[in-house]
């Protein structure tokens, strides 16, 4: 199964030299954790990275910075983690476990954003799947016992 099975196409974004002030309203107002940081290069799609509520937190409010003179690129650190549409699920889920992180933006042939998949989209995909497999566990042996008989 394929990151784009499972991901949303539906990520909210802010640009790189927005502030944090703003970037908090934007999340507040669309009422999500987290929102992709975008290129301010004109209409780039190229996600830099994702800022999520808990870095305002911790990063920020905690150690009493100004969120109105800190841009969202300043919490960016290094080369974003993304993964691409085709990646396999268990793929994704990998990154997530070795870089500490529940949510990437997945991204299509050409590096620009297509959708986020979170560790709970992972979730919920790979339950589904448990359950199917359990059905057949479940239906097998009957099935055998039936065409015996």
């Amino acid at each position: 199964m394929n990151v784009d099975s499972v991901c949303s196409s539906e990520v909210v974004t802010v640009k790189q030299d927005q502030t944090l002030r703003e970037a908090a309203s934007v999340m507040r107002l669309r009422h999500v954790g987290s929102v992709v940081v975008l290129s301010a290069q004109g209409n780039s799609k190229r996600p830099l990275g994702i800022v999520t509520d808990r870095d305002l937190v911790v990063e920020v409010m905690a150690t009493g910075l100004d969120p109105d003179t800190i841009k969202v690129s300043d919490l960016l650190d290094g080369a974003p983690v993304t993964v691409h549409q085709q990646d396999d699920v268990m793929d994704a889920l990998h990154k997530m476990r070795s870089r500490g992180v529940r949510r990437l933006p997945v991204t299509d042939p050409h590096g620009d954003l297509a959708g986020i998949v979170s560790l709970d989209d992972l979730l919920q995909s790979l339950s589904r799947e448990m359950s199917l497999l359990a059905r057949v566990v479940e239906y097998q042996p009957r099935q055998e016992a039936r065409s015996r008989h």
